[in-house]
């Protein structure tokens, strides 16, 4: 959302904090950096590196951990076993659990556990508790599907001595080889090496001790020290094991270090991506090594970081541990299963077979380096080979992409703040006067009661109903805000609960914590409750939320969470959960068990009012793998500035490969005023962001589109009205993320895994499985874009179709009107041409097809439908087609490729006659159609099911480097039946 200046984290009294709240408006001029830590500051990450360092500087270095043979079992598609690692100057072994999974989707699992923590609790001051056993509940919220252990998984006996190897996946084309000293695992497919664990020694588990208090001046040694025996000159700096300071906060350290740590290879691949939300490039740089190349590591810690970094490893709002290799025609990828703060170190090595090669023939090898404050060592291990298979796997385990409404994919509308309920419908009525389509408007915090939530100001919002009933008219949305941070004020009935229902967060001493944030003090709800969860589902109740209707939806904000007077901005780590967990071992999944409380919230109240039951929408600013079950992101709190243009774009690429597609960034940039130019291009690019809201702060000009003046507010309204067309298209897209993991928009690498040239590519993209190729302008003054054709099919421009052909750069004009934007050819593309003030209204408008026929005389391409807004599609209430264009015969065709018919799809198929075809454009129409006047048409069921018939056919042919193209107008055929045009 927005953030307080940054003087305010020294606030000490109430009286400074109220102060600096009056000029909470005031807006700040860039991130703080020094309000986040480095990793040099944050003790368990400067450790491990330190330790990564000694390991690899120190020719004498022997990784100090074994897996005991002796121990070693596999039954049943698992091996167990105990790894062991001395400690110095006692008799005593550390022991650790090992417990390796093999799945029938393929993916492996490698489980490390502390045998000391396993029991007990950690007495705390005031008679509190906390858990003394690595947090291992990530998985309750994150994992909800592909675990079936396989049946196939067995083991090779041709192991050599020392290890232990397990065949696994399709066809067993998967290998698991277990070197027991020093411990290691080697994944391999089809016999080569993808990826390594610990084949560089990094692996470090800060394990289980009591606190000694000693004199100042006796030597670290003994327990306390971490490394093998042979490197006690490597012993580290214990200052922060016990409590830690920054920024004037002291955090606790009642467990001791606990952090795990473990290098991971990708030998051969030279591009790792992922370990979203930063906002550097796609492809990852090396963090280590100097020139172009970060000093820290990536860290993932979900922090209110407002007008962040640019190009930057820096923690932002969300965490997504999961990382993508790709080489040629090959993709892995992990999956870090761990919610405390976690860095990534990435560097690259570079071999070659023959030293005098100069290069040539050379092999870039990804190593990375994972550093996690507490939890487990849990990782998942995908072995593709494409990056739909690695992804798609990746779904499987963490959920697929809610299908969400129609209307949250079409235009939202948002300040803060719309000032009063008749603010909102002039915007309203004022988007309609200037034909402008939206189907959402957006309240920020300023429509409450003193920032109370579940309230009204009865000042400024006295008829909340009546503003939701001029928006239902034209079938428009209201989505409202509601942040985890209670105000804490008598006679507030929600605060009131929350306390004596004892739902809230603790703090050390195990009192309700107390922080600030908008509405001064506050109180968190604590969403790892079930009580805490159900007792919020009930606060949204159309009769507990008054002035709610079902056309309102919900926005968590500040979730990660944020608390103004914070260490980082956040959540006190020794703060404790339900369950008597530390807040540092469960941080980064915070927000989205706030988010889940929510969604089940928006679903039960149209259940518990025993009305029709429609899809939740809430969209979240912190997240963590998984969420994308749930709604929406966005990228937080970005500038009106063109390079949070320029990395939006690879910001919304790596959250769609990250398995979380529904992704979008402030359209116009939430602090400060863009230019014209700007505000232009940038809605230019948000009509492709899978979510595109026009977002602003308090403090700017108001800059709804209509306000732009001319020409600019045409060129915006084109840009949405671009969106809207092609509404049927992005909704089949989000139905097959929704189902198979894939991504909304769509990296070169991911399209084209065999075209090394293009996997560093992050400024164009694909829409969906449609060939639709953009490259929006993002720098100023730029009226030209170079596009990249990474194969040899024709690419035609989508407004003018005129042709391009691959592989090369080609540079498309982009005057200030126009966005670079192709179709490829194969591909044929389902949109609507019929303008609308909302996506609501264009429910049953007809079709027009756009075949674009490629190199091989063929387009392909699907549309799926549905109502937009209810689960009845689970039901069988949707129509899913595939149309084919077949060259060789001239006929282009519609197949019903949905599921077996459910009890609602007959009804819905009813209603479904109502839409048709309304026209077929063909691009790269043959020349031998220049003869042709007509076209035969038969249909197959519904109103038009008797015979054939004849319907006129206009060509044009090229001109200059325009294809050549057909169309025919209103065939008079159903989407939803089946039937064939022959040309």
């Amino acid at each position: 959302m927005y953030y307080v200046n940054g003087s305010s984290r020294g606030w000490t009294s109430l009286l400074t904090l109220f102060c600096i709240l009056c000029l909470l408006i005031t807006p700040a001029v860039s991130v703080k950096r020094e309000n986040f830590k480095t990793c040099d500051q944050s003790g368990f990450c400067k450790r491990n590196r330190a330790y990564a360092d000694t390991a690899l500087s120190n020719s004498r270095w022997q990784a100090p951990y074994a897996l005991d043979p002796s121990t070693v079992k596999f039954d049943k598609g698992v091996l167990t076993g105990t790894v062991l690692k001395k400690i110095i100057n006692t008799n005593d072994n550390l022991r650790l659990p090992m417990r390796i999974t093999f799945h029938e989707s393929g993916t492996a699992r490698v489980t490390i556990d502390e045998e000391r923590r396993q029991k007990g609790d950690i007495e705390l001051r005031h008679g509190s508790k906390a858990r003394k056993e690595r947090y291992n509940e990530a998985e309750k919220w994150a994992i909800v599907g592909g675990t079936t252990v396989s049946a196939g998984a067995a083991l090779n006996s041709d192991a050599e001595k020392g290890t232990t190897r397990i065949m696994y996946g399709p066809r067993s084309r998967f290998e698991a080889v277990i070197r027991h000293e020093p411990f290691g695992v080697e994944f391999k497919r089809e016999g080569e090496t993808q990826i390594q664990f610990n084949d560089r020694g990094l692996m470090n588990v800060e394990h289980w001790r009591a606190k000694v208090d000693k004199p100042a001046d006796e030597q670290k040694e003994g327990d306390e020290a971490v490394v093998a025996e042979s490197d006690k000159e490597a012993a580290e700096d214990e200052s922060t094991w016990w409590d830690e300071k920054f920024g004037g906060n002291t955090d606790s350290k009642p467990k001791g270090p606990e952090a795990v740590a473990l290098d991971i290879n990708f030998p051969g691949y030279q591009h790792v991506y992922g370990a979203a939300e930063h906002t550097g490039p796609l492809s990852l740089k090396e963090t280590r090594g100097g020139d172009d190349k970060y000093t820290d590591p990536y860290r993932l810690y979900n922090s209110d970081v407002f007008e962040y970094e640019m190009d930057s490893p820096m923690t932002l709002y969300g965490s997504i541990p999961f990382m993508q290799a790709q080489k040629k025609d090959s993709n892995v990828g992990v999956f870090w299963l761990n919610a405390a703060e976690t860095w990534i170190d990435v560097t690259k090595s570079t071999t070659s077979a023959n030293p005098l090669s100069l290069g040539i023939g050379s092999e870039v090898t990804t190593q990375t380096h994972w550093i996690s404050e507490a939890g487990l060592l849990d990782v998942f291990v995908f072995l593709g080979p494409t990056p739909q298979d690695v992804i798609g796997a990746y779904g499987e385990l963490t959920g697929y992409s809610q299908l969400p409404q129609q209307f949250s994919i079409a235009y939202h509308q948002c300040r803060w703040n719309y000032v009063t309920d008749e603010d909102v419908k002039d915007v309203d009525r004022k988007f309609d006067k200037h034909r402008i389509p939206y189907d959402v408007i957006w309240l920020d915090i300023e429509y409450t009661d003193g920032k109370k939530y579940f309230t009204w100001d009865p000042m400024t919002f006295g008829d909340p109903l009546g503003m939701q009933k001029q928006l239902d008219d034209h079938e428009r949305k209201l989505v409202a805000i509601i942040d985890p941070h209670i105000k804490n004020e008598g006679g507030y009935h929600v605060v009131d609960e929350l306390k004596s229902k004892d739902l809230a967060i603790k703090n050390k001493d195990g009192n309700i914590y107390e922080g600030w944030c908008w509405p001064g003090s506050s109180h968190w709800v604590d969403c790892f409750s079930p009580k805490a969860r159900d007792w919020w589902k009930g606060l949204f109740r159309y009769d507990k939320f008054k002035g709610t209707g079902k056309n309102s939806f919900i926005w968590n904000d500040m979730n990660e969470p944020s608390v103004f007077n914070g260490p980082e901005t956040t959540s006190p780590k020794d703060n404790l959960h339900y369950g008597d967990w530390e807040h540092r071992d469960l941080h980064n999944i915070n927000g989205m068990t706030f988010v889940n409380a929510t969604y089940e919230a928006l679903l039960s109240r149209d259940k518990d009012e025993d009305k029709h039951p429609v899809r939740p929408f809430v969209l979240t600013r912190s997240f963590y793998s998984g969420s994308q079950r749930l709604g929406a992101m966005w990228t937080g709190d970005n500038q009106a500035a063109w390079p949070h243009l320029e990395a939006s774009i690879p910001m919304i690429l790596s959250m769609g490969i990250s398995g979380y597609p529904f992704a979008g960034a402030d359209v116009g940039g939430f602090f400060g005023n863009p230019s014209k130019e700007l505000l232009a291009r940038w809605y230019q690019a948000g009509a492709f962001y899978p979510f595109m809201r026009g977002h602003a702060h308090i403090d700017t000009r108001r800059r709804e589109p209509y306000l732009a003046g001319e020409p600019y507010t045409q060129i915006i309204a084109q840009a949405i009205r671009l969106r809207y067309s092609l509404l049927p298209a992005w909704y089949t897209a989000f139905h097959e993320a929704s189902t198979t993991g894939a991504p909304i928009v769509r990296p070169n690498y991911y399209v084209h895994p065999g075209d090394e040239k293009g996997f560093g590519i992050d400024d164009q993209f694909y829409l969906g499985s449609y060939g639709l190729l953009a490259k929006p302008v993002t720098r100023e003054g730029q009226e030209g874009q170079d596009m990249y054709l990474a194969d040899g099919e024709k690419y035609y421009d989508y407004f003018d179709y005129w042709m391009y052909e691959g592989p090369t750069t080609v540079t498309v004009a982009a005057p200030l009107d126009t966005i670079p934007f192709l179709m490829r050819g194969g591909h044929i593309i389902p949109r609507r041409d019929r303008p609308r003030r909302s996506s609501g209204l264009m429910k049953f408008d007809p079709l027009t097809l756009v075949v674009v026929i490629g190199n091989s005389g063929d387009a392909e391409g699907t549309l799926y439908l549905d109502d937009g807004e209810s689960f009845d599609y689970k039901e069988g209430a949707y129509v899913h087609r595939r149309f084919h264009y077949q060259g060789a015969t001239s006929t282009l065709t519609s197949e019903d490729v949905a599921a077996s018919p459910g009890k609602k799809t007959k009804e819905y198929l009813k209603q479904m006659e109502k839409v048709r075809v309304q026209k077929v454009i063909v691009v790269g129409a043959p020349q031998t159609w220049a003869g042709k006047h007509e076209v035969e048409i038969s249909e197959e069921g519904g109103k038009s099911s008797s015979g054939t018939k004849k319907v006129p056919l206009e060509f044009h042919g090229r001109e200059g480097g325009k294809a050549a193209w057909a169309v025919v107008r209103d065939p008079g055929v159903q989407i939803g039946s089946g039937w064939k045009i022959a040309f």
